[in-house]
């Protein structure tokens, strides 16, 4: 069940993400340019409406087709969501949602109907006005018929949302989200769900807190802290260099282990989390775009004239809750273990519950054959794959950490690139994936070696994986 949640809420961000740059080009041409901006301007505040109503809406429509249908689902998914933009008085980011995906699947079945009987030589005929055709009559159906229901579920939205808003109680949404990142469901609550609603509220004045309910860095950056003050072993001397990731960085991934070993602490990032959204609530904070990463500098850019008081604010109360309620978690709950022994720990349990074993646990459990034999069994490496969510953030900072330890190593030949863990490529020989990715890490790629890890930071695997492909050489 886990495994498909984080798939589907994958689908919903990976529709998102590609194209945040373009909503942080939004956000700061509002921010700056609106009549409540920073710098107000008439002419360049035209901007805002057209760019939010089609360029936006269309970027995520083609996104979503070409997740289902390459270029081709694309361009129809952009057609046929015209037809929902035109017919609604709103920005149609949930029709572009449904529309770019859906149309894209109907011309998928529509080439694999054709395939095979079409005459040679018709085929660019045959392509290209099948897929005016259809996405023409796409078009009418969005117009007349999706653009209504998409309307009457953004109300239904609203309606739900005001509710929590007007009733004080949006800060029980840390109840649910808070644990949902730390199971890496993080960029599908994020991008999937919080961002879609934040951009139809800026849309409607200026700045939304939607953008901070998930990547405010203040929950984790208080769990940190606590470690640094009353961890233990390899947990507390890493702490300080995944500060530095995670709040300027905007790695929000290198925490989550943290918790992992400590699970009681999901209470002090609950509790931090609340707190930081009580008082954005209180004081009226929120962003103009979403804040991706979830870096303090990513934030900073993004906060709208007369809202840095209650965005900072809602930051530091929120790492100052976490803190508070983490540091006597951690003297109680706190075990008297390193962090790799609690981590190799986990693992077994895990690998061994499901009957599967890691490269590294095969190597150690090995006993019968030689280690030159396991080294063989891997074959010549050319190729490493770093896994994570969304493939942008943890997993780049893992494969230059992993790249740096393969050049110190003398094996700087052995390429290492860093992917979504839902599109690993199918030249991966090695794939390193957070043990919580591991399933799909597993349907993605079935063929290529799994390196399970629990830290992106300090993960012994790195140093193992290196000594065995040395041994390799």
């Amino acid at each position: 069940m886990k495994e498909r949640i984080q798939v589907f809420g994958k689908f919903l961000s990976g529709m998102i993400m590609p194209n945040i740059g373009a909503f942080i080009a939004w956000g700061l041409i509002t921010a700056l340019f609106i009549p409540t901006g920073w710098m107000p301007n008439e002419k360049f505040s035209a901007l805002v409406g057209p760019m939010s109503t089609y360029l936006l809406t269309l970027l995520i429509a083609f996104t979503g087709g070409k997740m289902v249908a390459g270029h081709r689902g694309g361009v129809i998914g952009a057609i046929a969501t015209m037809g929902v933009i035109i017919g609604a008085d709103v920005p149609m980011f949930l029709g572009a949602m449904i529309m770019g995906p859906l149309s894209g699947w109907i011309i998928k079945k529509f080439d694999k109907l054709i395939e095979g009987k079409v005459q040679a030589g018709f085929e660019m005929l045959v392509n290209n006005f099948s897929l005016g055709i259809i996405g023409a009559i796409l078009a009418l159906i969005g117009l007349a018929g999706i653009s209504p229901i998409v309307q009457t579920l953004n109300s239904v939205m609203e309606a739900g949302v005001n509710f929590f808003v007007n009733h004080g109680i949006l800060p029980l949404a840390s109840i649910f989200i808070e644990p949902a990142k730390v199971l890496f469901l993080n960029n599908a609550v994020n991008h999937g769900i919080l961002s879609p609603m934040g951009m139809e509220q800026v849309s409607e004045v200026g700045k939304s807190i939607f953008f901070l309910l998930e990547a405010n860095p203040g929950p984790g950056l208080g769990i940190l802290l606590a470690y640094c003050l009353v961890g233990k072993g390899d947990a507390r001397s890493s702490a300080p260099g995944a500060i530095i990731i995670h709040f300027l960085g905007g790695i929000h991934e290198i925490y989550f282990p943290y918790i992992l070993m400590n699970p009681v602490l999901l209470l002090a990032a609950i509790a931090g989390g609340a707190s930081g959204i009580f008082t954005l609530n209180l004081l009226g904070g929120g962003l103009t775009a979403p804040a991706s990463p979830g870096s303090i500098l990513a934030i900073l850019p993004l906060i709208p004239v007369g809202s840095h008081v209650a965005v900072i604010l809602g930051i530091l109360i929120s790492t100052a809750v976490s803190f508070v309620v983490a540091v006597p978690l951690l003297k109680i709950f706190g075990k008297d273990v390193n962090l790799e022994e609690n981590k190799n720990k986990v693992k077994d349990m895990k690998l061994a519950s499901k009957g599967m074993t890691s490269i590294t646990e095969s190597s150690k459990a090995a006993k019968g054959s030689s280690e030159a034999a396991i080294t063989k069994e891997l074959g010549v490496i050319e190729n490493i794959v770093f896994a994570c969510d969304a493939g942008m953030g943890s997993s780049a900072m893992g494969a230059t950490v992993l790249r740096k330890k393969l050049s110190a190593a003398g094996l700087s030949h052995i390429n290492v690139i860093h992917s979504s863990v839902s599109s690993i490529p199918e030249n991966a020989q090695i794939v390193v994936t957070h043990a919580e990715l591991r399933e799909r890490a597993s349907h993605s790629n079935p063929n290529a070696k799994l390196v399970l890890i629990h830290n992106f930071l300090s993960a012994p695997e790195y140093d193992e994986l290196v000594e065995e492909l040395k041994k390799g050489q």
